[in-house]
């Protein structure tokens, strides 16, 4: 078996270290995702919104209410009930959690490094903290998932390598430029990508669902991103409109890289297909598919609100 990444996470890291720590500031031509968005939006991978949605948060009170909805996983409906019939021994099954963990774990580690970097951009020593804080939690998260992939026979670095290209192209395609702009990334960027593991998980075994349920449990993140956000924009209206538009580019790029990891680990796409579906029915993967995302929109449509931003 390869060695894993214990002694050697940054040596690993350094797939992603030039385009995450040094990539270039997005330019215009990175904004053709959001196209991409539109046609899934077309194409019925978007659902309508609550037509009881409030409006932007007018009060720290408000806000602080829709921080807490846009947090909790309760805000998502469960997907389906989990597959009855998927043995631990199924080898596509196996194979399908295996990928799932590989993909958090990453995604872990990444987030551990980008949180440290982006501390430099912060105006104060507190928030130099928090967030340096928020990053310990993400490695700890990491340390985790590598130990149960471990536990189950599977090297943690073949387990990740094959989704290192789709989350370092999304974290170069969406450096931030600004402290606001991290702040809103590490918000709303990682709460949708967080929205999608627990979709994904519901239909994995029990345990796996545990895990992934632990690891993305709330960790103080919302509630300091959500208040900073709010403060700057009561502060300087302006600025809502800006961070508004930040936040609609990071959906875009994010459901382009759901859709084509999606498509190169179909054993982990099956995860996504609902225990209704019939097998080998196109009509019915795009279906599983089409409501995953919606509830994804959703969420995504209350963290904006928690923040006094528009969709």
């Amino acid at each position: 078996m390869r060695r894993g990444l214990r002694t050697g996470d940054r040596h690993f890291a350094g797939h992603r270290s030039e385009s995450i720590l040094r990539g270039r500031r997005p330019g215009a031509d990175h904004y053709h995702s959001l196209d991409n968005a539109r046609e899934l939006r077309a194409a019925g991978y978007n659902a309508a919104m609550r037509p009881n949605s409030p409006a932007a948060c007018t009060s720290p009170r408000q806000g602080a209410q829709w921080a807490d909805r846009a947090r909790s996983p309760s805000l998502l409906p469960m997907t389906d009930a989990p597959h009855a019939d998927s043995p631990a021994g199924d080898p596509a099954f196996a194979g399908a959690v295996a990928d799932l963990l590989g993909l958090l774990a990453y995604a872990e580690l990444v987030a551990f490094f980008r949180l440290a970097d982006d501390a430099e951009l912060a105006p104060s020593l507190s928030d130099k903290g928090e967030l340096a804080g928020l990053a310990a939690v993400e490695y700890s998260h990491y340390q985790r998932l590598r130990e149960r992939l471990v536990e189950s026979g599977v090297d943690p670095e073949e387990a990740m390598r094959p989704f290192v290209g789709a989350l370092d192209a999304w974290h170069a395609r969406t450096k931030p430029a600004s402290w606001l702009e991290s702040l809103v990334k590490a918000y709303v960027g990682d709460g949708l990508a967080a929205d999608f593991y627990r979709q994904v998980a519901e239909l994995a075994d029990p345990r796996t669902r545990e895990l992934v349920a632990g690891v993305l449990s709330e960790d103080g993140r919302a509630e300091f991103v959500a208040g900073r956000v709010r403060a700057a924009v009561t502060d300087d209206p302006k600025l809502a409109g800006r961070l508004s538009l930040w936040a609609r580019r990071l959906v875009g790029e994010a459901l382009n890289q759901a859709q084509s990891v999606a498509a190169q680990r179909p054993e982990l796409a099956t995860l996504l297909i609902t225990e209704g579906a019939e097998a080998d029915s196109t009509g019915a993967d795009l279906a599983a598919v089409s409501k995953v995302f919606g509830r994804l929109t959703d969420a995504h449509t209350a963290r904006l609100e928690a923040m006094g931003l528009s969709s």
